[in-house]
């Protein structure tokens, strides 16, 4: 007998595979295009195999289970797509399969099953459906990661992210700068606390980015290890994998499996071709250096935080502080106008927009520095 906790385990996992074997069924019976409704199809087919595979799970234990209907959810999703159209309800699909991507990982019955390879495998197809959809069909995954669309190669390049970092620093550092001098303190306070702002600012944004990157490169070559595995242990199903996903890149069966065939003949690329279009990984960068990202993200944050405490040094009282406002307001004009760049917004209003922002933080600060500096007096 299982335990009820684990049945109550298993009867969900049934539930969950039931659902998507109806739901890829339905798509398959709405999709115009032969190509994706077999890929539906076989879809549904694996999720349906899976269902068995939790059923027989629950058999073994002595657990009983009557035929199950699809979930209310499933039934509107279904009921969506054959009035809609699949279009309408593919990118709640995809945000589905992105969620449940690893929901097996912990489950050791599912592993043994071999069952979260094929949840990512599912999730990497629906998310390349997707793409297919807004116009990059038939693209490799280095050209689709480069010219997938305007909106995409604007919305997350070096460019970007310069403008924000530096961004962080300018406003973060005016605001704290404006605070203290709205408290009446002197020019060496002031000094002391923007740069001890700087520094401390910068550390930390530096931390944070170090932290981010290496933690993704240590989940990427996690994931790299454990496609390694399968590759090893089903390599048949891995190349299933891979027709499937080119397929849905707009290869006819045929093409994709003589492409998929030529790829698995070699080891080494076969797994480079699967990291990058299954995983959608580049083995070679793993997203980059964490110490490059630590000292651009460091740089960043010091160039835009410098402004505020720059007049500070050369002058003193009501001079400094207007040219602290000053120097701070052409810095963020220049950083609006910057963010024109990936917005597709008008520099002008930009600029105004962003100098409207920043200033009005510091102001806030300003204020609120003098109420605490009267209050102290």
């Amino acid at each position: 007998m299982v335990n009820p906790t684990a049945e109550s385990r298993y009867r969900d996992n049934l539930q969950g595979e039931v659902d998507s074997g109806a739901l890829y069924r339905t798509l398959s019976e709405v999709e115009a295009n032969p190509q994706l409704s077999k890929i539906f199809a076989r879809l549904a087919a694996i999720e349906d195999a899976h269902a068995e595979f939790w059923r027989g799970k629950l058999a073994k234990a002595g657990v009983v289970v009557p035929a199950l209907q699809p979930s209310r959810r499933t039934r509107l999703l279904t009921w969506l797509a054959r009035r809609m159209g699949i279009s309408f309800i593919l990118p709640t699909i995809n945000v589905l399969e992105q969620a449940d991507v690893g929901s097996y990982d912990n489950q050791p019955e599912a592993v043994a099953g071999r069952l979260p390879a094929a949840e990512r495998s599912h999730a990497r197809i629906v998310q390349t459906i997707v793409e297919q959809a807004t116009g990059s069909a038939g693209l490799s995954g280095s050209a689709l990661a480069n010219l997938e669309g305007r909106h995409r190669a604007m919305g997350g390049n070096a460019l970007r992210a310069a403008v924000l970092g530096a961004n962080d620093g300018l406003v973060s550092n005016l605001s704290l700068v404006m605070g203290i001098a709205g408290a009446m303190a002197d020019r060496h306070t002031i000094l002391l606390t923007g740069a001890a702002g700087l520094i401390a600012g910068a550390c930390s944004m530096a931390m944070g980015e170090w932290l981010s990157v290496n933690s993704s490169r240590e989940l990427y070559q996690r994931q790299i290890a454990t496609e390694s595995e399968e590759l090893t242990q089903s390599p048949d199903e891995e190349r299933e994998e891979l027709v499937l996903i080119y397929q849905a890149k707009g290869l006819e069966e045929a093409e994709a499996r003589e492409l998929a065939g030529r790829m698995m003949a070699n080891r080494d690329t076969a797994l480079d071709t699967l990291v990058r279009e299954e995983l959608g990984i580049d083995p070679k960068s793993l997203g980059g250096s964490a110490w490059a990202a630590a000292g651009t993200s460091f740089g960043l944050f010091t160039l835009g935080a410098i402004f505020p405490i720059l007049p500070y040094f050369l002058f003193d009282g009501a001079r400094a502080l207007v040219g602290s406002l000053t120097a701070s307001g052409a810095a963020l004009c220049g950083i609006g106008a910057g963010t024109a760049l990936f917005t597709g917004r008008g520099f002008l209003f930009s600029a105004c927009r962003q100098l409207f922002i920043g200033l009005a933080a510091a102001g806030v600060t300003y204020g609120i520095g003098r109420l605490v500096g009267v209050s102290l007096g």
